[in-house]
């Protein structure tokens, strides 16, 4: 099993990585919708420190953002009130997204946390409220606005991938075969096609169109924060278990990401809810898990990558004993 932490400030420490490590964290994913390989080095250089220390090897994924969707900086962060109405001249929103919208559209910010309704002229109605930062996610549910696999700075962090001893590489919001025949090529291109490809499902496009594209990527993942938002949120476990299946009918390896301990990027125990839904991942036949804000913004990243590492294992354990019959105790 593969168990994957997300770097950030708050691992942004040596101590705190080697705790990760010797808690049972086998690789890092680094997300590169923020910058660059190159601006990342100092927290990859304590990351290797870190592992040499515990005497192990990570894996060291790279986040593309493809054809993804975000705010910019201008005017952020940005308070939005419920009730209220806002002008939508005040939030920095991609071109392609501010031509996609139109009356009723809905539009939904920083992985659904806000969520806002168009009305008549250049307003929208705030109906889920908080704080928008810079950087944040977008997305207008049932639109999938033409943009290329692949970014110029996707490209720059491609070329230097095999440099900072980059593993495997993971392609956002996969739409359909061009997008990874697409990534493939830029591997080759630029000198690392023996990184594994991880395909990101996370969109309906995505998921509708997954037999057709099922044999390129090496690894699948299941990302569910951008699936609650294309998909309303009690649909997306029977999208979990699906792709599950077909992954396991293809012989396909799949991880799963997401909110899988949330309540730890403030709190120092996870809910028994999220403990459940970890082991019954493993149970599903998942290859590899992630952690992403609870170690890379999150207050306990150790502790929430040890609740991680325990909560995998004793699923293990339960699936090894007899197909479950005999409960195991973990010490």
């Amino acid at each position: 099993m593969e168990i994957y932490g997300t770097l950030g400030p708050a691992c942004a420490d040596a101590a705190v990585l080697e705790a990760m490590f010797r808690a049972g964290m086998t690789g890092l994913r680094l997300n590169l919708s923020h910058g660059t390989l190159e601006e990342s080095r100092p927290l990859l250089e304590k990351m290797r420190a870190a592992a040499d220390a515990v005497g192990v090897r990570p894996a060291l994924l790279i986040d593309l953002q493809g054809p993804e969707l975000r705010v910019g900086e201008t005017g952020l962060p940005l308070t939005l009130v419920p009730g209220e109405a806002v002008s939508l001249a005040r939030i920095p929103l991609p071109q392609a997204v501010r031509e996609a919208l139109c009356p009723e559209s809905e539009l939904l910010l920083d992985d659904g946390k806000l969520l806002l309704r168009v009305c008549e002229g250049d307003k929208a109605l705030v109906l889920r409220g908080g704080t928008l930062f810079p950087r944040k996610s977008v997305a207008v549910p049932d639109v999938s606005p033409n943009l290329p696999a692949l970014t110029e700075m996707d490209h720059r962090n491609l070329s230097r991938a095999r440099a900072f001893g980059v593993t495997g590489v993971m392609q956002s919001f996969v739409r359909g075969r061009e997008d990874l025949l697409e990534v493939k090529k830029a591997k080759k291109d630029h000198g690392c096609k023996d990184s594994r490809l991880y395909a990101k499902i996370e969109s309906y496009v995505g998921v509708s169109s997954l037999s057709d594209w099922i044999d390129l990527p090496d690894v699948l993942v299941i990302a569910r924060g951008d699936l609650g938002n294309a998909f309303p949120l009690w649909e997306v476990p029977a999208i979990q278990k699906s792709v599950a299946a077909k992954a396991k009918a293809a012989g396909k390896p799949f991880l799963v990401v997401t909110q899988m301990l949330a309540s730890m990027e403030r709190s120092p125990v996870p809910t028994r809810a999220e403990v459940s839904d970890v082991f019954n991942a493993v149970l599903d036949g998942a290859s590899a898990l992630m952690l992403t804000g609870e170690t890379a913004a999150g207050r306990y990243p150790a502790e929430a990558m040890t609740y991680f590492c325990k909560t995998i294992r004793q699923a293990q354990i339960w699936m090894s004993a007899e197909g479950g019959s005999e409960w195991i105790i973990l010490k």
